[in-house]
């Protein structure tokens, strides 16, 4: 049998067409994926640097062979205040997705007053009177227009955003714990470098005061070898100073006292080992793994949304109102029949005079999706030169290296040979002066060239965006509902340009 529309009470015939209007089509513009122009490989290739996508750079500190620095970055990534609050930002955005999911309520209210009427009422009833009610509401907003589901749209992408924003202070936090040790080792080689030096201008010394006092040599060689030796050992409080503050940064960054880790970082003092191959991400690739820009564009996603959100305020609000409740000036009947009351029926709020706040705010989303999209275009180009800088600067300080590798064995040589010269009486004490300055020059140096070479290379990894598909299951595990994303590199996040 069929039902006309003329046969359905007027109640069930709004929302039958509050219904229909519910599913059109949400407002607003639809999220397109920006597509920014990126190379197809590297402008600066370097040396020893393999362009593929590589599963090491989930671990990239792995590949110094360093298990101090293992065992750094695990304690900084389960203890550091930085992550803690990122954490927080995704439970609150988390809520947040609920908050603008709920298009509806339930509520129950319970009503006892005791009134007197005014004597000059024209009212014939007593002057006092009791009133009891008990009753239920429920309430829901009908998306004809889709801001609701606008709005869902914004949160998931806000969420997304957090947990992006978690990823990029991860791959921050693991980059300086790196740098920061690296830069421990390098203080620590240079003063390594500096106590064999003072060690072998000790015994110069010595020799010298000793062929003085037979009347072999003369006050000034003395004089000369003294200041070399003095000079030497002014290097040593800097080089002490550095150590020990980035022995305190460490701590710091594992979320310990400044003094907790000098005890540990104390001892040992051989570099890293730099690896033979340097694994380096294509630019597309970068461009969907680093967590700075993938958080751009999920908020880039979620302004779009909030257009649609602000859109759907320019049109009329449908909802359908439910009330019923019990009502009575006697407690003892209020629960008969008698005292029943309800109503049902659609509601329609439209407001027609706001001096054009809704279409401000409109166009207020609008310029914010304008300026994240602005923001995006140039993190990418950022992320791209970031890379680029790290290439070219680990390849020209590995070609530094080799020269000053070289200038250590030449040095190391002069220095024998002046010395046994001078021993012998056939040079000056100025060539074994000079000797010993270009050997200790050589090899300060030479740390400071290795020191730089590991430390470019902790800006490429970190340009790349690598280090935090390990801490997947960690960071699921603290922010339970947390996306499971498989990664970037075997298939590509939603709306992450490709």
């Amino acid at each position: 049998m069929t039902i006309k529309y003329r046969q359905l009470p007027p109640i069930v015939l709004g929302v039958v067409v509050t219904l229909f209007f519910a599913g059109c089509a949400a407002v607003g513009p639809s999220y397109q994926p920006p597509r920014p122009a990126i190379p197809g490989e590297w402008h600066e290739p370097a040396a020893g640097i393999s362009p593929q996508v590589d599963p090491g750079l989930n671990s990239w500190w792995t590949l110094f062979n360093d298990p101090l620095l293992d065992a750094l970055i695990t304690r900084a990534t389960a203890a550091n205040r930085d992550l803690r609050r990122a954490e927080a930002g995704i439970r609150a955005a988390r809520a947040q997705r609920i908050v603008a999911a709920a298009t509806g309520s339930l509520g129950t209210s319970a009503l006892s007053t005791h009134s007197r009427r005014s004597e000059n009422s024209s009212s014939s009833s007593d002057d006092t009177q009791n009133l009891f009610q008990l009753g239920f509401d429920a309430g829901w907003e009908l998306d004809v227009f889709g801001g609701v589901r606008r709005a869902v749209e914004a949160a998931d992408a806000s969420l997304a955003a957090s947990h992006e924003d978690m990823r990029a202070v991860l791959v921050t936090l693991q980059a300086e714990v790196a740098r920061n040790y690296l830069e421990l080792r390098g203080g620590q080689r240079r003063r390594a470098a500096a106590m064999e030096n003072i060690a072998t201008q000790e015994k110069t010394v010595a020799l010298v005061r000793g062929r003085f006092e037979m009347g072999l040599g003369n006050e000034l060689d003395l004089v000369q070898a003294q200041t070399q030796l003095a000079l030497t050992r002014a290097v040593i409080p800097p080089l002490e100073r550095s150590i020990r503050q980035a022995m305190h940064q460490l701590a710091i960054l594992a979320g310990q006292p400044p003094a907790s880790l000098i005890s540990l970082l104390t001892g040992a003092e051989t570099g890293p080992m730099v690896p033979p191959r340097l694994p380096v991400n294509l630019p597309a690739a970068t461009i969907r793994q680093r967590p700075d820009i993938r958080a751009v564009e999920r908020r880039l996603a979620a302004a779009t949304a909030e257009i649609g959100v602000a859109t759907a305020d320019l049109f009329p609000k449908f909802s359908l109102d439910a009330l019923f409740g019990l009502r009575s000036s006697s407690l003892g009947d209020l629960v008969t029949a008698g005292s029943r009351y309800w109503s049902i029926g659609p509601t329609v709020n439209l407001a027609l005079f706001d001096q054009g706040k809704r279409r401000a705010v409109v166009k207020i989303n609008e310029a914010r999706r304008d300026e994240l999209l602005a923001e995006y275009e140039q993190t990418v180009l950022t992320a791209l030169a970031e890379v680029e800088d790290g290439l070219v600067a680990f390849a020209h300080e590995r070609t530094t290296g080799q020269i000053l590798a070289e200038a250590v064995v030449s040095g190391e040589k002069a220095v024998r040979i002046a010395n046994g010269l001078y021993e012998a009486g056939l040079t000056d004490f100025l060539d074994v002066l000079q000797s010993e300055q270009a050997l200790y020059q050589s090899q300060d140096q030479l740390a400071q060239s290795d020191q730089r070479l590991t430390l470019a290379m902790v800006a490429i990894f970190k340009a790349l965006g690598g280090g935090w598909q390990d801490q997947e299951t960690r960071e699921n595990g603290a922010t339970a509902g947390g996306d499971s994303r498989q990664n970037p590199e075997q298939t590509p996040p939603e709306n992450i340009p490709q």
